[in-house]
């Protein structure tokens, strides 16, 4: 639990002194979607870090390559055993769509770019190994839809969790062919 405890920390960054990274990548000249491969006596465990200060961790069409990309490689690692899903921007896991980019869009490009979107999204619970949400601090829109298609959501004491769509008569996102559960 200590562990978790650490993981939940938006600032906790470890890997010189305790969690021994095995393996780190990211789109080069990017760090907003990051993995992090842990070894020694967290070998096993696959952090996937939401580092976007600036979006507040919103999805926009690099964050979801990312997304798919980090997937890929743990469809592929037999080493990884437990994916950890958290933020490193304090009080904030995942603000949702990126509504600026989005609005920069060619119309024709929205629909297909929400699919995909929300196909990654729903690919969290098609992973072989359980996929835990870290939330410290808010989760709204399609933030809460990916911790919500995590295996387990761990939140701090600071979580903020919400489907803001509802209050614009929107449905949220939908996963698997069923609507949004807690």
């Amino acid at each position: 639990m200590a562990f978790l405890s650490a993981v939940l920390r938006p600032s906790c960054r470890r890997a010189a002194s305790g969690w021994n990274i095995l393996r780190q990548f990211s789109t080069p000249g990017d760090n907003e979607f990051r993995v992090e491969l842990l070894k020694d006596e967290n070998q096993g465990i696959c952090l996937f870090v939401l580092n976007r200060p600036q979006a507040m961790n919103a999805i926009g069409r690099n964050f979801v390559t990312n997304m798919e990309e980090s997937m890929d490689f743990v469809r592929r690692n037999k080493e990884v055993r437990t994916v950890i899903l958290k933020s490193e921007v304090k009080g904030v896991f995942c603000a949702g769509a990126d509504l600026k980019e989005r609005a920069q869009m060619k119309e024709e490009d929205v629909g297909p770019y929400v699919m995909k979107a929300r196909a990654t999204i729903s690919a969290f619970s098609e992973l072989p190994v359980p996929v835990i949400a870290a939330i410290d601090g808010i989760a709204v829109g399609g933030g809460l839809e990916i911790a919500l298609a995590c295996d387990l959501r761990i939140a701090s004491d600071n979580a903020k969790m919400g489907l803001v769509e509802t209050r614009l008569a929107i449905i949220p996102g939908r996963r698997s062919g069923n609507s949004t559960s807690m």
